[in-house]
């Protein structure tokens, strides 16, 4: 492949630092911004980060063979990380958007066999292929805003062969597209209509049936459950991911999203990779969290949709907890695939800087996934994703919103977007 040099660029956003930890508190106002910088790239790795001139002196022999990019009065940062998606499903839920804004909640919408389980419904009845070409239109709508490495989950199925066959489509379409896909499973998505009245039924289902099977087939990294009043209990919970550790398992929590529900708390105990939602979290569980160095991934596209309060990303950054940033693709509370408007989001309802916002969207994105020694800032040795905003200032990212001003992706130092591309 050879050598890619980036010059010029208004803005160069290292976010460099804190490959071994996440950022926290002010570190996260940090971007390590060189003006004027350059970016060269060595195969798919990044080679060196400076100021342009310095570069140029320094590599000189390598510059002389690379191909040039002008990143002249544009920002160059690294790719956006989105830690948590549900990438695989089948079908839309218009219908429910529509029944929201008449006054329907989310909890008596599913309840009346909406929500998660109307989605379940028609995936349970897609085929391999559908969900495959679906989901491919969304990851080619992710990497034209800036997304080169996002989470996807199971959780449509709730029975083996389809939560098997939202993995197998989601590793496949790794294989094939320029998105990096991170692996998740998520039977424990909610308590399926049929277990209604034996939810602990199926949570040894989940425990000694699926995650066995996941761990065998070597399908997931991570194991998630949504800890929720009228979902899964904080002790159901608890034997889902302890289950999942004994397998192998990294943990995941949806937590104290409608209500407190100490699924916080239950992170910090389980040493879980992240918690995620958070809209209602205690005081008591962002000190846990912050102990224990659990990422705090925030969803600020799913309260915005669903016309709630968003979490507190202030009060969770002042505690000292690690801040993610996240769109929570999904087709019932945040059918969205824009990583710039949850920025945009993050500024104007959570109380986050536009540095925090970037910090939360890369480098603490990566911590999220376990991915950050090698992407979310670009430093020396990293992958080389990179995305070329055609803006000349890092502030305009949450100042002009829901404007998507990708020019360039680069994914392991190969151009894999170029704005007005068809893909």
């Amino acid at each position: 492949m050879g050598y890619v040099f980036i010059k010029n660029a208004n803005e160069l956003l290292t976010v460099k630092g804190h490959s071994e930890k996440p950022a926290r508190k002010e570190a996260m106002n940090d971007l390590g911004i060189i003006e004027n910088g350059a970016l060269l790239i060595k195969d798919e790795k990044i080679e060196a980060a400076g100021e342009t001139e310095f570069l140029k002196e320094k590599y000189s022999d390598e510059i002389r063979q690379a191909e040039i990019i002008d990143a002249k009065g544009k920002v160059v940062a690294p790719g956006f990380v989105d830690p948590h998606t549900h990438l695989v499903f089948a079908g839309t839920r218009e219908n429910e958007y529509n029944m929201r804004l008449q006054g329907a909640s989310y909890m008596e919408i599913m309840e009346q066999g909406g929500g998660i389980h109307a989605t379940t419904r028609m995936t349970r009845e897609a085929s391999f292929e559908d969900l495959y070409d679906q989901s491919y239109r969304r990851l080619d709508k992710f990497l034209e805003h800036g997304v080169t490495t996002l989470e996807a989950k199971s959780g449509y199925g709730m029975e083996w062969e389809v939560e098997k066959r939202q993995l197998e489509v989601a590793h496949e379409l790794d294989k094939k597209h320029a998105v990096d896909i991170v692996h998740t499973f998520m039977g424990a998505h909610v308590i399926p209509r049929e277990y209604k009245d034996s939810p602990d039924e199926f949570v040894r289902i989940v425990t000694d049936e699926m995650l066995p099977k996941v761990a065998e087939s070597n399908l997931a990294e991570f194991n998630d459950v949504f800890c929720e009043r009228g979902v899964y209990t904080p002790e159901q919970s608890r034997r889902i991911l302890e289950a999942g550790k004994k397998y192998g398992l990294l943990p995941k929590i949806h937590a104290d999203e409608i209500e407190p529900y100490e699924g916080a708390e239950l992170a910090a105990e389980v040493g879980a990779v992240s918690a995620d939602h958070l809209l209602k979290v205690s005081d008591r569980g962002l000190e846990m969290m912050a102990e224990q160095g659990v990422v705090a991934v925030l969803l600020p596209g799913t309260a915005f949709f669903l016309m709630a309060e968003s979490a507190n990303g202030r009060k969770a950054i002042d505690a000292g907890v690690p801040v993610a940033l996240s769109t929570d693709c999904n087709p019932g509370s945040s059918p969205s695939v824009s990583m710039p408007f949850m920025l945009n989001l993050a500024s104007l309802k959570m109380g986050m800087s536009p540095a925090e916002a970037i910090t939360s969207a890369t480098i603490n994105a990566a911590h999220a996934i376990k991915r950050g020694s090698t992407i979310g800032s670009l430093e020396p040795g990293k992958k080389a994703d990179v995305v070329i905003w055609d803006i000349p200032h890092h502030l305009q990212f949450t100042y002009h919103y829901g404007v998507n001003h990708t020019e360039t992706v680069i994914k392991n130092g190969r151009i894999v977007y170029s704005k007005g591309d068809k893909l």
